[in-house]
């Protein structure tokens, strides 16, 4: 039958497997089919990125993707205040030394509809470092204290 007949011819794609095999290895496991199929290009092969991705699953080689550690820094956003107070927070004179603090909350509200929406709310508060009085404070849609 034919089908017996296709086991018993040879791996056309002996070589080509052995080159991936070698430069997946040479990576140490971090080369996608895309970076080996540059790398069997540059060592001569003449080969579609669609073919080393069929002999790479058949090889079961799967590269070891790395994830980036998040970092939420964007550098100097704005222009920073100089620090005046230099963690001296408690004072003898009355109205000398006055805070602020802006706090966001999630406030559950019903529209005309009757859909319950999510807003946010800002609450400020001014206080009084002599003696930690608040002095004023101020709810909001929008944080403009």
């Amino acid at each position: 039958m034919y089908w017996q007949q296709r086991f018993d011819c040879p791996n056309k794609d002996k070589s080509i497997e052995e080159a991936i095999k070698s430069i997946f290895k040479e990576s140490k496991e971090a080369y996608g089919y895309r970076r080996v199929t540059a790398m069997l290009r540059k060592h001569g092969f003449i080969v579609n990125q669609k073919k080393v991705r069929r002999l790479m699953k058949k090889l079961n080689l799967k590269c070891v993707s790395f994830t980036r550690k998040y970092n939420s820094y964007k550098g100097n956003v704005g222009t920073v205040a100089p620090n005046r107070i230099k963690q001296r927070f408690s004072t003898k004179i009355p109205y000398q030394k006055i805070t602020t603090d802006t706090s966001e909350f999630k406030i559950y509200t019903t529209n005309t509809s009757g859909k319950v929406v999510i807003k946010k709310a800002y609450f400020d508060v001014f206080l009084d470092m002599y003696n930690g009085e608040v002095l004023s404070y101020r709810m909001s849609e929008r944080p403009n204290a």
